[in-house]
């Protein structure tokens, strides 16, 4: 028997290949599945089964284009109803895979069709669960997502989760190893570990969903807690993954293709497509195309292309590093964008050559931005996260997430410079990149972000709850 873990940082997304006795299983496959198809070539082994914990929201799964490469059928669990054909499973249902078996543990919650798959080895002993979103590292999944499909509150879902964890996995042997769908930096959870892997008995010990003597309506309250909304583009996801999607072959051809700048400069003006700049941010802030959006692949990139865009269906003109055209097409296509229709050909390089416009972000380093906040009092704005910002922050500095920016437009001055920082300095030149498109230039991007301005010795301050009388 043989447990790969497949894990993309980018979407904190582990996906599984498991082989025993010449016979694969995949869990929760990524949308471009050579990766899983070279393996089993190489394993001379056969893909037997494709397995999914529930309708994914924060990626496209690629489960109907390996099931049409390798005739492997896919399996849900109970009460799933995709538009394809597929295997829905009854709760306890056992599938053989080689020597080892896969039960089916319905553990609805997280959504209604969640399903955990408990792994028996060649002797017949509880080895694994791949837990889905059901059960993360130090966390579970958020009841919010599926509401509207349930026809139930975010507070009947999580104490539909509360059942299936203690009913289902909490009662399992403690040398159980649990394999999550998703690690800390994924929104489908609030507290996740940086560990991918774990025991399940160290997660009884280490995870508050999981405390022996809480109660269900202290699970609801804990679990619901602090959620953020989610990005609006999980909804689409769920709806590729449930319907189908593209192949990602034809999405490949279709947004690798080469533009002049004449042609590219043609097709932004005449369509509604956005350019979105993925090259690394300091080279997005020394000359850009105007009006693009600039979301670096070195960064988080899917998701916050996801949140910001939200829109799947969002027509794409590509600004891409040299040899860089196949690696976003591929990103993009993971959070359902498809609508990628070529990318500048030549880079920023060939734009300037063809005698095109190019606009700057005005970027300084944390010295100089020093003695502007201590001279002039000039107003800065942070665009981290609340969370971040309550923790410490810049002295009179205003809090503008970037995932709430455009609600902060307005609070942005339409005369005189101010300042914009993130923690190191990617999410602020988003933010920057965001705000001129809409006509606001009097921005000063700080390089580094809050880190370079801490150590210079910048002013700042805890967040103090205020006092209840």
């Amino acid at each position: 028997m043989n447990i790969e873990q497949i894990y993309t940082g980018c979407l904190a997304q582990g996906a599984y290949y498991i082989e025993s006795d010449g016979e694969v299983a995949i869990i929760d496959p990524l949308r471009e599945v050579t990766p899983y198809l070279k393996r089993a070539k190489n394993d001379k082994a056969k893909i037997k089964y494709i397995f999914e914990t529930h309708f994914h929201a924060d990626f496209v799964s690629g489960h109907l284009t390996l099931s049409k490469e390798t005739g492997a059928p896919i399996i849900f669990g109970p009460t799933a109803n995709p538009s394809f054909d597929a295997i829905i499973a009854k709760d306890g249902q056992e599938f053989k895979l080689g020597k080892i078996t896969f039960k089916v543990l319905h553990t609805p919650g997280h959504t209604m069709e969640s399903t955990t798959y408990l792994l028996r080895d060649e002797k017949g002993k509880d080895h694994a669960i791949f837990s889905g979103d059901t059960l993360f590292l130090g966390d579970v999944g958020r009841p919010d997502l599926a509401q509207k499909a349930a026809d139930m509150t975010q507070e009947q879902l999580a104490g539909t989760l509360f059942d299936s964890l203690r009913t289902k996995i909490m009662p399992l042997s403690d040398d159980v190893i649990v394999y999550p769908a998703h690690g800390a930096g994924s929104a489908c959870g609030k507290n996740m570990m940086k560990e991918t892997v774990d025991t399940l008995g160290n997660q009884k010990k280490m995870n508050y969903a999981l405390r022996a003597d809480m109660t269900k309506e202290e699970f609801v309250k804990e679990v619901t807690d602090g959620l953020l909304p989610p990005p609006k583009y999980f909804p689409l996801n769920v709806k590729m993954n449930k319907e189908g999607y593209e192949d990602i072959e034809k999405v490949l051809d279709r947004g690798t293709k080469g533009l002049s700048p004449e042609e590219f400069e043609l097709i932004a003006n005449e369509s509604e497509a956005l350019v979105l700049d993925v090259r690394h941010q300091d080279e997005f802030v020394k000359g850009h195309i105007p009006r693009s959006i600039f979301i670096g692949l070195n960064g988080d990139f899917a998701p916050w292309v996801g949140a910001l865009i939200a829109d799947t269906k969002q027509p794409l003109l590509l600004v891409i590093p040299e040899g860089m055209e196949e690696e976003a097409v591929t990103r993009l296509s993971r959070v359902g964008f498809d609508a990628s229709i070529g990318y500048l050909k030549g880079g920023i390089e060939a734009w300037k050559a063809a005698g095109k416009e190019i606009d700057k972000i005005t970027s300084i380093g944390a010295e100089e931005a020093k003695k502007m906040i201590d001279s002039t009092n000039i107003k800065v704005f942070d665009v981290r996260k609340k969370g971040e910002y309550k923790s410490e922050h810049v002295l009179d500095a205003e809090s503008t997430p970037l995932s709430e920016l455009n609600k902060h437009l307005a609070e942005y001055p339409e005369k005189g410079d101010f300042l914009v920082h993130c923690a190191g300095g990617y999410r602020s030149v988003i933010a920057s990149s965001i705000l001129k498109s809409r006509g606001i230039h009097n921005l000063i991007d700080v390089k580094g972000g809050f880190g370079v301005l801490k150590k210079e010795g910048v002013r700042t301050t805890d967040y103090v709850c205020p006092t209840t009388l």
